[in-house]
């Protein structure tokens, strides 16, 4: 359970404890009546959207500024020239025209999502070669925080959502008044643009939170610092992200040079008291037009000058913490109105606390890695979930996923320069893949592109993410990472274990042979087997006699599979060790094969990793088949020769 206190206002309060919430691991939230079937659906859409008053309008008379200019991509579709609702084919999955708020990487993403959809996206954004026109529908050059231009923009779509928060909501709440269909709701996107109005929303319905309080003056601002001490967190309410809008005042000393870096209390600022996290999370959060909530894996951020540089796939913390964190942001997007992907972003404290650190309500840089990591990137699920599709699987299916943001390194061309070379390198890593922007222009700190690395485990995806960083580029090829670890006490079991390693050999499995004592080593047993998973061990073949401790220490200290081989001694001809390998206490499971057999161990492990490897899988089958064809040629030698023949040849 977590009590949070938090300020409103001024006023130190608590809020409601977060206890037994049913997390979005469960099956989805189905509300109590269904919505129309999918297909109906698009079509009720398509035509109420049509019979909008809005778009009846005069396009010309309703512009205060320049007329927005179309980059087109395709033939001109107008809601003027759609056929009417009996006449609407639907031939891809959607007939919708999704009009998204801001062209970006996010924009450009959605546009990838969009075209395996068949899903036409327009973009409206200021910048003619913004990353996402080349790939819309349709790019209407426009801002998307004016007014006119966004009315103008929402007559050409049939529901209306963002890449970027900081877009005119009240035309957005007018525009809803009038029909038009925006995904998630304005009231939403006003919720999430003011932070402070944010952390009052979260506060009212016990989501747990930094404790806050807004600050008008410098007087204000110094009884913060007596409420909550120092380091002081100050913020901006509004425009603030990827660092921006954020500034530390480490004492009273320091508060009016934090203000000034805010752009003063005009600007409209608040305080939050420091949060002592020590990692940062992030849920992805799906919201669907039923209100069915599905939620990916917890991933751990890490920041670089306040800027997200590397996302973990999945975050390494416990079971406990991925389910209260996945609790938090299940209740902080219920609380919410609209359809769409949020990402919920949040503090994991040292004594296991949960806090809430901001929602975006779009796409987000921590869900990135959904694209090669999950079955369902957050892209072609907040399209899913603003047409009105039934929301896919946000599970991932790789074991483990890192995302390196390409950050401007210089200005100009020597930043492009930079850029690229690190690019090259990432080409030549197994399991990496690229994301280029596109952007025309070259800041330091300014995101570019990233680099996703998806593989067998954490450990796996890290030494290659460090290859590509440190400039080795092709060479990491060779640093393959084991998959199965071999250990035994001494160095008298190696040839009972080297059948292990000669099976591993047969079937390309990479591997690892050392020498761990329970006994003369427990510090290094330790260390080995608490730091197996994380290095990308899958399996631990363990050799040991005589009292045989080994392979039961070390499934005690790690979740993974362990094979224990009991090796034959010269007291009790191995049995001893087979029979302390087999007495392992409930709770404690550790698998075993027959006394010295290592090639049985060997078999073993290549099958449990061909669970998920259907080229081991295949190999297997075929070594069953070359096994058993074996046996037939010598059954028929003996037949065709007799026995005497067939022992002396």
């Amino acid at each position: 359970m977590l009590h949070q206190s938090l300020t409103i206002n001024g006023a130190v309060t608590n809020t409601d404890t977060i206890s037994n919430f049913n997390p979005c691991l469960a099956p989805r939230i189905t509300p109590p009546s269904p919505p129309p079937t999918t297909l109906s659906f698009f079509f009720s859409m398509n035509h109420s959207t049509k019979q909008n008053p809005l778009l009846s309008s005069s396009s010309s008379s309703s512009l205060k500024h320049t007329t927005p200019v179309f980059a087109s991509q395709a033939s001109r579709v107008t809601h003027e020239t759609s056929p009417s609702k009996d006449d609407v084919p639907v031939h891809g999955l959607s007939e919708v025209i999704v009009g998204v708020l801001g062209g970006g990487q996010l924009g450009r993403m959605l546009c990838q999502a969009a075209s395996q959809m068949a899903i036409k996206v327009m973009v409206l954004d200021p910048l003619e070669n913004c990353p996402a026109s080349a790939l819309s529908y349709h790019h209407m050059v426009g801002s998307f925080d004016d007014s006119a231009t966004v009315r103008e923009f929402a007559k050409r779509c049939d529901v209306l959502t963002v890449e970027i928060e900081h877009v005119d909501v009240a035309t957005m709440e007018m525009l809803e008044q009038q029909g038009v269909d925006c995904q998630p709701k304005a009231s939403t996107i006003r919720i999430i643009q003011d932070k402070y109005l944010q952390k009052v929303h979260f506060s009212r319905h016990a989501i747990p939170l930094p404790e806050f309080m807004q600050i008008d003056d410098l007087e204000g601002a110094k009884r913060a610092g007596e409420l909550f001490g120092y380091p002081l967190m100050l913020k901006s309410k509004r425009l603030a992200y990827d660092g921006r809008g954020n500034a530390v005042a480490h004492n009273e000393e320091e508060l009016s040079s934090a203000v000034a870096a805010l752009g003063g209390f005009d600007r409209g600022l608040y305080v939050e008291k420091w949060a002592p996290f020590v990692k940062e999370l992030a849920v992805i959060v799906a919201r669907g037009r039923d209100n069915s909530i599905l939620c990916y894996p917890v991933v751990e951020t890490i920041h670089k000058e306040n800027i997200c540089h590397i996302v973990r796939a999945p975050a390494n913390v416990s079971w406990d913490i991925r389910k209260h964190a996945t609790d938090v942001a299940y209740k902080a997007v219920s609380s919410l109105e609209g359809a769409g992907v949020f990402a919920v972003e949040l503090f994991l404290t040292g004594d296991g606390q949960i806090l809430l650190n901001e929602v975006a309500p779009r796409p987000h840089n921590s869900g990135h890695h959904t694209i090669e990591a999950c079955y369902t990137s957050q892209f072609e699920q907040h399209l899913r979930a603003v047409v009105g599709l039934p929301l896919g699987e946000p599970s991932m299916k790789t074991p483990a996923a890192v995302m390196y943001n390409i950050l401007g390194e210089d200005e100009g061309e020597p930043g492009f320069i930079l850029a690229h070379q690190l690019i090259r390198r990432a080409l030549s890593i197994p399991g990496a893949t690229v994301h280029w922007y596109d952007k025309p222009e070259m800041r330091k700190q300014r995101k570019m592109g990233h680099v996703t690395i998806v593989g067998p485990s954490m450990g796996d995806v890290e030494e290659r993410l460090k290859s590509i960083l440190k400039g080795e580029g092709s060479d990491c090829k060779a640093a393959v990472t084991p998959r199965v670890g071999i250990i035994m006490g001494s160095d008298s079991d190696l040839p009972v274990m080297k059948d292990a390693a000669k099976i591993l050999n047969m079937f390309g499995v990479p591997y690892e042979v050392k020498i761990v004592s329970a006994h003369r080593t427990p510090e290094m047993m330790f260390s080995y087997a608490s730091s197996a998973l994380e290095r990308g061990i899958q399996i631990i073949v363990a050799g040991a006699g005589g009292a045989a401790h080994l392979p039961g220490m070390v499934a005690a200290l790690t979740p993974l599979p362990v094979i224990g081989v009991p090796v034959r001694a010269s007291a009790l001809d191995g049995l001893d060790s087979l029979l302390s390998i087999v007495q392992m206490p409930r709770g404690v499971p550790v698998a075993t094969v027959a006394i010295n057999n290592a090639t049985n161990a060997g078999l073993l492990a290549v099958r449990m990793m061909g669970i998920r490897d259907a080229d081991l899988l295949a190999r297997m089958s075929q070594y069953q088949e070359d096994t058993r064809n074996d046996v037939l040629r010598k059954a028929e030698k003996l037949e065709k020769d007799g026995w005497e023949s067939y022992l002396n040849p």
